[in-house]
């Protein structure tokens, strides 16, 4: 929501135009991802979309309201969000590999929260565990600060989060970073390995990108995309985004988007089928 009104008002800024913001939350995004689908592909309405809602979700849901694929027109990723492995600062793990060495000696003894088994840091966990041929134990939470003052507070010992979440008690002392999601060290935790560090390849990031109605016409979805790389191509942009909890992406034209989408599909498919994840 946060990132949806600040990239609405560079919109609105560029445009010379009001852009009204409607949050429509609940059901791992599936509420508003249902609204937006069947709104008016009339070039007024855009869906401002995760992962969750135009990937994970076709294969985590027996049924859903809305098809990503074929109800959707991707316009452009905004940006990527990271997701970090975190503890507590007063826990004995230095590091990952202190980590994993812990839950390989105690199959199922270190606890690990996330927002659910079947969400992005969930099913990123079960692939690290995977990875590192360890068993953790779920904790699962719906809101992302009761798993950061529990681990605080010592009842679980990792956490798995949006880096956005965390970063503010990890520059406070309180949490120490064990390894960020993406595939190199980020600048503005650049003593926190990257997980391709200790897994090569490993690179999941979650996203956020903007979407229309499918039927939106093809010039009114390429406006879009270029009005959008003018405003993340301005420095104050990214580092507002960055803050947030968002790399900017400073180019992607519509067509690349579409690749991009048909990438995340795949591995994401691939991924959940790996992990033994079934549709409910």
């Amino acid at each position: 929501d946060i990132l949806a009104r600040y990239i609405g008002e560079q919109l609105a800024r560029l445009w010379n135009q009001g852009v009204v913001v409607e949050n429509r939350p609940g059901g791992q995004n599936v509420i508003g991802a249902q609204a937006a689908a069947r709104s008016a592909a009339d070039g007024y309405t855009f869906y401002y979309a995760t992962t969750a809602a135009m990937v994970t979700n076709a294969f985590t849901f027996k049924a859903l309201p809305y098809d990503p694929v074929k109800d959707f027109a991707p316009v452009r990723l905004v940006g990527r969000s990271p997701f970090v492995i975190a503890t507590s600062s007063a826990a004995p793990f230095k590091d990952l590999a202190q980590a994993l060495a812990a839950a390989k000696a105690q199959p199922g003894a270190v606890t690990i929260g996330t927002e659910g088994p079947k969400t992005f840091s969930g099913m990123l966990a079960d692939s690290v565990a995977v990875k590192g041929g360890v068993k953790l134990n779920h904790v699962s939470y719906t809101k992302g600060p009761e798993a950061i003052q529990d681990l605080i507070g010592g009842r679980i010992q990792l956490v798995y989060l949006p880096d956005a979440a965390l970063t503010a008690f990890i520059k406070s002392g309180q949490l120490r970073a064990l390894a960020i999601s993406t595939a190199q060290r980020q600048p503005d935790m650049p003593n926190v390995p990257a997980l391709a560090e200790t897994f090569p390849g490993f690179e999941y990031t979650g996203w956020n990108g903007l979407f229309a109605p499918a039927g939106t016409p093809a010039d009114v979805v390429a406006r879009v995309n270029r009005d959008l790389e003018t405003v993340l191509r301005q420095p104050e942009v990214a580092q507002r985004l960055q803050t947030l909890g968002s790399l900017a992406e400073p180019k992607m034209s519509v067509p690349e988007f579409e690749a991009f989408m048909r990438g995340e599909h795949e591995r994401w498919r691939e991924v959940i089928k790996s992990l033994g994840i079934t549709a409910e």
